[in-house]
């Protein structure tokens, strides 16, 4: 009786997930909140240093030169980034998840 209730939940679960699209929008948030930190070190390691130097700032040049710290936590957030994306990717295929999504008819 009981394991006929939870079967029965648990159906109409993944025919919630396949009919909704979850699978998709989880992904979308992952790979959104990835994007909101490289668009934010890009602004803020790279742009704002380089502004603040052109404009007569404080800032320092060696702030905005290759090799800096500035350039280097750009670049590591860029490669967390991808190596985010490519773990997303894997695991969407080696769970074949894309066979979860029913296709609109």
């Amino acid at each position: 009786m009981v394991r006929e209730q939870l079967k029965g939940q648990f159906v109409g679960f993944i025919d919630f997930v396949r009919e909704r699209g979850v699978v998709g929008l989880a992904i979308g948030f992952v790979l959104g909140g990835a994007v909101s930190k490289v668009t934010t070190s890009f602004s803020t390691d790279i742009v704002n240093p380089t502004l603040t130097y052109l404009f007569g700032g404080t800032g320092r040049l060696g702030d905005i030169t290759i090799g800096s710290i500035a350039l280097g936590k750009f670049l590591a957030t860029l490669l967390d980034f991808f190596i985010l994306a490519i773990t997303v990717y894997l695991i969407f295929k080696v769970l074949k998840l894309d066979k979860l999504d029913k296709k609109k008819e």
